[in-house]
């Protein structure tokens, strides 16, 4: 029992059993079944060619992070990624020693070669209790395996960039500790960089491997803006193993003996460094929960950004963003104020149709259908499809831009689009930048500055629209349209953390991601599935509205405010059942799909995501990645008429009571659902003395 490789097993045995029944991992019992096989079996016929006795331990080692980490939509590159993770041991060896990490080195080279493998880093939240339960068992493991070093080290450099880049940008510490409660962060710091197989075997070396994996990783994620930085740079700076191990030697790890000391030199300084950190995590754990940009207003008026639709089309680093909002007031007080990361030509701005917007959000809509019980003696099936309800139903003189000059903001652009006067603004500082556009007649939220300040050294210019009233008034539009923009950029973000600003409460983002490939989910908060094809009453159909909010306000309470929800994922060429028909090439053209095709359709791939936020349970922008997923999902809810014929066959006399049982689950389902009581959606539904027929054990 000192080998570690036990207790790594139980431990990630039980991450994966948590995964899959409390956080609804898309991984199924079969499926984990048979990469563990593969594992296994792969183990076994690499034994025997190289004459060495059968060990499985390190295969379900690799088995099961697989299981944890990569998701694909076809089985095949899963059992691939199996084979070559425990196959490469046996191959890819230098003076005897592995050089990658076998499940990091399976993943990596996978999506090199293919985009139909994703690792989702959002999947595990940012929950205090779960951020608990990693680093304990962690560092149960890290300390069985004597590696500790490699992972407190790797802790401490990575902790330390991350604060650090927060504090140069005058952002809250709130981000940077919302970063290091990510559990997949957690999950790689004690069971992947701290495998003793492929880590340096001097304890310096160690220390200087991990200062180089965390220094890669931030720049992968904070220089080209890409996801999964960590396992990048973790295969990557694996290459280096062999020269740290010539220049530095020491004694080889082996499984079953003693090695160098713990991390710290004495097993109680380990010790202490363990419960700080599970002190730390959970200590500084908050439930993370925002539109792009805040609105400001002109005099005193008070306006509050309740709820935005963005609709994102995303290809490679080229992206088109429509932003609509449900601003209600006098338009002469609106403007809005938008992060951008580069400065906008005038052909990269245009005004949009807010019918393309609604015709989306009808399209993606959750959705309610009917089905009609068949005759039981001898079954016609009638869908009606329900929507829900609607997501929600610069001309200056010199002496302005001298004013400008001489606050540090540069005026890069200036348009006039549509019904909108536009400007592109750069600064040199937040105080210049608020100081000129109160100076301007904007009414700028109190706690704006610093958040201004971050985006400013982050060196983004600022996007800011307010209506021409003449324009306006010439072009007879009585509400606003929305602004669409393009840019190419690594980022696929929203920065909603300005939405926060001035907002009273919280707020409702929808968000229509069109794609090629696949579903898009957040990276750093966890993407969750709206519960679907559940059965409802019938007479949810002429309250569908109410339902629908009551039911994802009910979600929210479950996921405590920390996730985004997924309510449709689907190819744009067809749906089944329809709540909309889809949209034409030229609507979607209309939206910024750049590759539509206007004779022969379009490969759109339609993410629909919807979430509740605030300034305390969202501290970060929204970061978003497009997976090779292109299973279909749809929220919809199912009613059942019953059959009022008349037979005498015996399937016909025990239907009375299989149906009083279904619509007493249907109650249960509704109530599960929406929070309402059950016993007054019984009452609704006439159910009444029916119920006196329950079993005696059911009461």
């Amino acid at each position: 029992m000192r080998d570690p490789r036990h207790f790594q097993i139980a431990a990630l045995s039980t991450l994966l059993l948590y995964g899959i029944a409390i956080l609804r991992f898309d991984v199924t019992a079969l499926r984990a079944l048979l990469i563990l096989a593969t594992a296994l079996a792969t183990q076994w016929i690499g034994a025997r060619l190289t004459k060495q006795s059968f060990d499985p331990r390190s295969a379900l080692i690799s088995g099961l992070s697989l299981c944890l980490l990569l998701r694909s939509n076809a089985i095949g590159w899963l059992l691939a990624a199996a084979v070559i993770a425990v196959g490469s041991k046996f191959v890819i060896r230098i003076r005897g020693k592995h050089v990658f990490n076998p499940t990091n080195g399976a993943i990596v080279s996978l999506m090199l070669v293919t985009d139909r493998v994703w690792v989702s880093p959002g999947q595990w939240g940012n929950a205090a209790f779960f951020a608990f339960l990693i680093a304990c068992l962690g560092a149960l493991v890290v300390n069985r395996a004597e590696r500790g070093d490699v992972t407190w080290a790797f802790i401490v450099f990575w902790s330390g960039l991350l604060i650090g880049r927060s504090l140069s940008l005058g952002e809250p510490l709130t981000i940077p500790l919302h970063r290091l409660e990510n559990g997949a962060l957690l999950l790689f710091t004690f069971f992947m960089i701290s495998d003793p197989k492929t880590t340096p075997d001097r304890r310096i070396a160690r220390i200087l491997f991990a200062a180089l994996v965390a220094l890669g990783a931030y720049y992968v994620q904070f220089k080209l803006f890409r996801t999964n930085g960590l396992l990048w740079s973790l295969a990557a700076f694996s290459l280096l193993t062999p020269i740290l191990d010539l220049v530095l030697p020491a004694k080889r790890y082996s499984w079953t003996q003693r090695n160098e000391p713990l991390a710290g030199g004495t097993p109680i300084m380990a010790r202490a460094a363990t419960a700080i950190t599970l002190l730390f995590s959970l200590f500084f754990a908050t439930n993370a929960s925002a539109f792009c940009g805040f609105y400001v207003a002109k005099g005193d008026a008070k306006l509050f950004n309740k709820a935005s639709q963005v609709v994102l089309v995303r290809d490679g680093d080229r992206t088109v963003m429509t932003m609509a909002n449900d601003f209600k007031g006098d338009p002469k007080e609106f403007a809005v104020v938008i992060p951008v990361p580069t400065v906008l030509q005038r052909g990269q701005i245009r005004i949009s149709d807010k019918a393309l917007i609604d015709r989306i959000d009808a399209y993606s809509a959750p959705r309610l259908v009917e089905y009609f019980d068949p005759d039981p003696c001898n079954r016609v099936l009638y869908e009606r499809n329900m929507q829900a309800v609607p997501a929600a139903a610069m001309k200056r003189d010199g002496a302005r831009d001298e004013r400008a000059k001489s606050l540090g903001v540069t005026i890069e652009a200036q348009y006039a689009v549509g019904e909108y006067d536009i400007l592109i603004l750069s600064a040199k500082q937040s105080g210049g930048l608020e100081t000129w556009l109160r100076e301007s007649g904007y009414t700028i939220p109190a706690g704006a500055g610093p958040v201004l300040a971050s985006y400013i050294k982050q060196n983004l210019k600022f996007f800011v629209a307010k209506v021409n009233l003449k324009e306006q008034s010439r072009l007879g539009f009585r509400y606003l349209r929305p602004i669409q923009v393009a840019y190419e950029s690594p980022k696929f973000m929203l920065p909603i953390r300005l939405g926060t600003v001035n907002a009273a409460g919280t707020q409702e983002l929808f968000v229509y991601a069109l794609t090629k490939r696949g579903r898009v989910e957040t990276t750093n908060y966890r993407t969750v599935r709206l519960p679907s094809d559940v059965e409802v009453p019938l007479y949810v159909k002429d309250k569908f509205g109410d339902f629908y909010k009551a039911m994802f306000t009910r979600q929210v309470a479950k996921n405590e405010m920390a996730a985004v929800f997924l309510e449709y994922a689907w190819d744009m060429r067809w749906c089944d059942p329809c709540a909309a028909d889809p949209l034409t090439p030229a609507e979607l053209s209309g939206l910024g799909v750049f590759w539509a095709k206007q004779d022969s359709g379009s490969d759109a791939f339609i993410t629909r995501l919807h979430v509740r936020y605030d300034r305390a349970h969202f501290p970060e922008d929204l970061v978003f990645q497009e997976t090779g997923d292109q299973q279909n999902f749809q929220a919809r809810y199912v009613m059942r008429h019953p059959w009022t014929g008349t037979g005498s066959c015996a399937e016909a006399k025990r239907y009375p009571m299989e149906l009083r049982d279904r619509q007493e689950r249907e109650a249960e389902n509704l109530a599960e659902l929406t929070g309402w009581k059950v016993t007054d959606i019984r009452k609704t539904m006439n159910l009444g003395e029916a119920q006196q027929e329950k079993k005696w054990w059911e009461w």
